[in-house]
């Protein structure tokens, strides 16, 4: 091999190893510390170690995983586990490829002065409840109450609460939904004290459901070349979870770093992640079986009208993190 031909191999060769692999992963929400572990991922440098280039979507409001998944928007997706059966019963196959999250965030949040001390004063009050997937969880925990969500009087009535808990301090509603790391706060920081309020944890109630996984689309994973994309992604971003578990407050100043809205205030995102470690603590990322069935058996227990009304079939995956954890 001639001087010139060697050196133009060697130039191709390094462009070849340069190039990485483009992975889209699509937010549940807005940028914000329940997402730490993948921006810090992305900032630390742990996506280029694994020969990728990882785009961010952030979620929104108007914004459902789900929906960007089935349109081919992105690769790979973070969801509630309730919303993926779900739209997986509809004929959309979403898998679990990692679980991130071990422990849910969810609760439901009430004014002691509107009468709620136990779970047997919520009939005949009104209760906030999030839509769009996140519904999922309540129905099931009435169901299991035997409380009718009708507006009866020995029922509930729910009202559609917009992500934010003003039908709690305006006296729309008893309680609200909150996520520990993030609502919940926004009602302290409103000037309501944590001795105003009752709050129960569906973690705490038997009901909780998992919350944060990564989903991809079960056909994707018969293609090899995405399933190794897959492995080095979920092991890069379990490696920023656990940075971020270690670093809550560097991570906190990441995640302000790529919030493009500015919404965010340091305060607010150090809080956040303080509590959203308290719920990834414990995962390596794996799926916990006993988890996933405890999750299926509640959302089948929703009485005439369950979210899922079987129990799912190849709804996920331990490859993925067998091969990215060992």
């Amino acid at each position: 091999m001639t001087k010139v031909a060697a050196t133009f191999a060697a130039g191709l060769w390094g462009t070849l190893a340069q190039a990485a692999d483009d992975v889209t992963l699509q937010l549940k929400w807005v940028t914000q510390a329940q997402f730490a572990g993948y921006y810090v991922a992305q900032d630390k440098g742990f996506y280029e170690e694994e020969g990728l280039n990882v785009t961010i979507k952030p979620g929104g409001p108007d914004i459902a995983p789900t929906q960007v998944l089935a349109g081919g928007g992105a690769d790979v997706t973070v969801e509630w586990m309730p919303a993926a059966l779900a739209a997986r019963e509809k004929g959309l196959n979403m898998v679990n490829i990692a679980q991130p999250f071990k422990s849910s965030g969810m609760m439901l949040t009430c004014r002691k002065d509107a009468g709620i001390e136990t779970t047997d004063d919520f009939a005949g009050k009104t209760l906030g409840v999030w839509f769009f997937g996140n519904e999922f969880p309540f129905l099931s925990w009435m169901s299991k109450l035997d409380i009718p969500t009708d507006g009866s009087d020995d029922g509930v009535t729910v009202l559609k609460q917009g992500f934010n808990v003003d039908p709690l301090l305006q006296g729309q509603a008893a309680c609200v939904s909150t996520m520990t790391y993030n609502e919940y706060w926004q009602v302290i920081d409103a000037g309501l004290t944590p001795e105003d309020l009752q709050v129960f944890k569906y973690e705490d109630q038997g009901v909780a459901t998992l919350e944060d996984g990564l989903y991809v689309l079960e056909e994707n994973l018969d293609d090899p070349a995405f399933e190794d994309k897959m492995v080095r992604f979920v092991r890069a971003s379990m490696k920023g979870w656990k940075y971020a578990e270690e670093n809550p407050d560097e991570a906190a100043e990441i995640v302000l770093e790529n919030d493009a809205s500015g919404a965010q205030t340091e305060e607010h995102q150090k809080r956040m992640m303080g509590e959203v470690a308290k719920l990834t603590a414990g995962s390596n990322g794996a799926l916990v079986v006993e988890d996933y069935e405890r999750t299926v058996a509640s959302l089948l227990s929703g009485g005439s009208d369950p979210v899922i009304s079987k129990a799912p079939e190849g709804a996920w995956t331990h490859a993925i993190t067998d091969k990215a954890l060992n």
